[in-house]
């Protein structure tokens, strides 16, 4: 996540800081409710192999929850060059004691970063539900045994993004107070297209990019 300790942290990086909110549940087996680990972000190149940017959810971003009434919750900070991307997804974790299930909520929305400021990108809600029969899969098939127990793979993901900059704004501002009187300016993602999603599936199950 981008460091914000301080107003120059913030308004001279030279980079594009991209504010998110994401809610994760599953709807399907709610004893096993994803958890953030990860938003993977492809940076578009002329290189011969796809660069993957990982940004790790830090404990500032986190309120976690094992209820799915209630969810887990994320403030996201996405620090870009300038340059052209793909939000690729949500890597997540549903975990027990015994059993782990590893969870991906698939977005592949393109974003264009250009002038360095703070931008606000909207509300991700992610929610898992039961498979159905072609539909893309909450996770990978392997190890069968946990990905079917936590709900992974005999789930799917449905996303809808939304402004949710009223009540959003305020809770960066909290959490972040050296945000208090630097412009945010609000650029909300594309909808998610499960159509492009379930093709990248059908291609390489979100082994590559879309």
């Amino acid at each position: 996540m981008a460091v914000m300790d301080s107003p120059a942290a913030v308004t001279q990086s030279g980079k594009a800081i991209y504010l998110l909110t994401v809610t994760l549940r599953n709807n399907h087996v709610t004893a096993y409710q994803p958890k953030l680990q990860t938003i993977k972000v492809h940076q578009h190149s002329n290189a011969e192999y796809p660069k993957i940017i990982r940004f790790t959810a830090d404990p500032l971003a986190k309120s976690e929850s094992n209820s799915a009434a209630i969810g887990s919750s994320y403030l996201l900070r996405i620090e870009l060059e300038p340059g052209t991307y793909t939000l690729l997804g949500l890597s997540c974790l549903g975990q027990s004691v015994f059993v782990n299930g590893d969870f991906f909520a698939p977005l592949a929305i393109s974003l264009t970063a250009s002038t360095p400021g703070v931008y606000y990108l909207g509300h991700v809600e992610a929610s898992v539900r039961a498979h159905q029969k072609d539909e893309f899969r909450a996770g990978p098939f392997m190890p069968l045994q946990e990905q079917s127990l936590t709900g992974a793979s005999s789930g799917t993901f449905d996303v809808e993004i939304s402004d949710h900059e009223t009540t959003d704004l305020p809770k960066f501002l909290a959490k972040f107070p050296v945000l208090n009187g630097i412009t945010i300016q609000k650029t909300v993602l594309s909808p998610f297209n499960r159509e492009r999603v379930q093709r990248w599936w059908e291609k390489n199950a979100f082994n590559d990019v879309p």
